[in-house]
């Protein structure tokens, strides 16, 4: 269970997939999650705690939550980019000591009515809260489980503007409708790049890092690059030897067999707990000797993000301006 638990904080996963869609009625308010339960409330629920970035999806679409759990500020003082668009002065932070742990004081506290965070069928409890502490929360609220694996990057969208539907968010407005624009013309960039890349033989492989191991990314396990992959024709690498612990989402390799692929550009993950380039370079020659590493062929993968139009509009974009920069060299 650590390895999984392990696997899943390493390649932070975010998603949604298919459900019923929410009903209010006679009073009481229900809304179908991705864990197959109808979560019911007596009204719709108004004092919503969800992990960082299912807060920022709920806000992008119209909804502001009153309490977060998960990372939400960086040293420097700025919203995490798990947290997307959430202002950390507007929220309460009721994250606990250790993975999947809550300060359950404060959280008591907001006298919240709802609880959304994201699930993995591989891993029990909720994404950063453990069973354990999900039976504490439930004695206080009810909780939505948003799915987070074997779908793509749309549908998750798409379930979360569900929810902030059902949570009484305005997802017809002019900003959302906007947002829809931007994230259509950011994917018609990545496509356009993804068909000079194949033209020319060039992949990607997506890569995370920490001090022991060297992680290899398996696309069609990240909603993200599932989609980037199959739909927009972004010619990302898939590793030959999946990872059988912990879901498949990676290869793990040795930092000696970090030159096992050697595509044209890296993407890495960009968490604050996982090596970045300068760091993964620092004491491995193998990977160091890498061509792309060699010609500074680096681009950024937000493992983690709300899963929003606006959200991955700005993410899309950012990729898109850094993969014609790197491939021009």
């Amino acid at each position: 269970m650590r390895r999984t638990v392990a696997a899943v904080l390493l390649l932070g996963l975010v998603a949604g997939c298919g459900g019923n869609a929410p009903t209010e009625q006679q009073g009481q308010w229900s809304f179908k999650d991705d864990r197959g339960k109808e979560v019911t409330a007596p009204k719709r629920p108004e004092r919503v705690v969800a992990q960082v970035s299912a807060a920022g999806a709920l806000k992008d679409f119209g909804v502001n939550v009153v309490g977060t759990f998960g990372p939400l500020k960086r040293a420097d003082g700025s919203t995490d980019p798990e947290a997307g668009s959430i202002d950390p002065s507007q929220v309460t932070d009721v994250t606990g000591p250790g993975y999947g742990e809550i300060d359950f004081e404060k959280f008591a506290a907001l006298n919240a009515d709802l609880v959304v965070a994201g699930h993995y069928p591989e891993v029990t409890g909720l994404w950063h809260l453990t069973a354990e502490f999900e039976e504490k929360v439930l004695k206080v609220a009810p909780t939505v489980g948003i799915g987070q694996s074997k779908i793509q990057l749309p549908d998750g969208v798409k379930r979360f503007r569900e929810l902030a539907k059902a949570l009484g968010g305005d997802v017809e407005s002019a900003k959302v409708k906007a947002d829809e624009e931007a994230f259509t013309k950011a994917a018609d960039r990545l496509k356009a790049i993804g068909a000079k890349m194949k033209a020319a033989n060039q992949k990607i492989q997506v890569v995370g890092a920490d001090p022991k191991l060297f992680y290899v990314a398996v696309p069609a396990r990240n909603p993200d690059l599932d989609w980037y992959s199959k739909e927009l024709g972004l010619p990302l690498l898939t590793p030959d030897k999946p990872d059988t612990e912990g879901g498949g989402y990676f290869q793990s390799l040795s930092w000696e067999n970090s030159g096992t692929y050697k595509e044209h550009v890296i993407m890495w993950d960009t968490r604050q707990h996982v090596l970045g380039p300068e760091k993964m370079k620092e004491g491995h020659p193998v990977f160091q000797a890498l061509p792309a590493v060699q010609a500074n062929r680096f681009v950024e993968w937000n493992a983690v993000a709300p899963l929003s139009y606006a959200s991955y509009a700005k993410i899309m974009n950012k990729l898109a301006d850094q993969l014609e920069q790197v491939l021009a060299r």
